[in-house]
């Protein structure tokens, strides 16, 4: 009986260099990035604030905060530079570059005060303009594209005192 010795070293040699390549490559991979959503996403990332401001006598006024953050005042009422400090509200909507997106929001809201009592807001413009304006979104990496947001607020003589608050709601439609 003859016994033939076989090099079963080599195949398995071979295996493993086999291996080795695969997961040396694998550490390595190519591809596209993702791509934006087509649909689009707004974020509320600033609320609207008029600052503080007193009512100074009883013909009452209004203040006006510009989607630029600019603050102005009419009538019986004073600005006062100390905090909460006026903002505009910002809106961060994202969506692939170039496409066109309609405003669409009720023109007043009712504010209600912590003791008592009602404002009413008139909101807007916007930067990109008034109720039913249609914007393009900004050719920027991100595909984000800023709404800021101002409005006007009436205050009557007879005012109470205190924090107003509430909601206004925009509704973002693509085209």
């Amino acid at each position: 009986m003859t016994l033939k010795i076989v090099n079963s070293k080599r195949p398995f040699h071979t295996l493993k260099i086999f291996i080795a390549a695969l997961l040396f490559g694998a550490s390595y991979s190519y591809g596209q990035p993702s791509l934006p959503t087509r649909s689009i996403e707004v974020t509320a990332t600033q609320a609207l604030q008029f600052g503080t401001f007193a009512l100074t006598g009883a013909a009452g006024g209004s203040v006006v905060v510009g989607y630029d953050g600019s603050r102005a005042a009419t009538g019986s009422i004073a600005i006062l530079g100390i905090s909460p400090y006026a903002q505009p509200a910002i809106f961060e909507v994202k969506l692939l570059q170039g496409r066109n997106v309609h405003l669409d929001f009720s023109p007043t809201t009712t504010l209600q005060g912590s003791d008592g009592g009602s404002l009413i807001l008139h909101i807007g413009p916007t930067e990109k303009g008034t109720n039913g304006a249609f914007f393009s979104t900004n050719n920027n990496r991100e595909f984000t594209t800023l709404l800021r947001v101002g409005g006007t607020l009436d205050i009557p003589g007879n005012a109470i005192p205190g924090t107003y608050t509430g909601t206004f709601f925009i509704t973002f439609n693509q085209e």
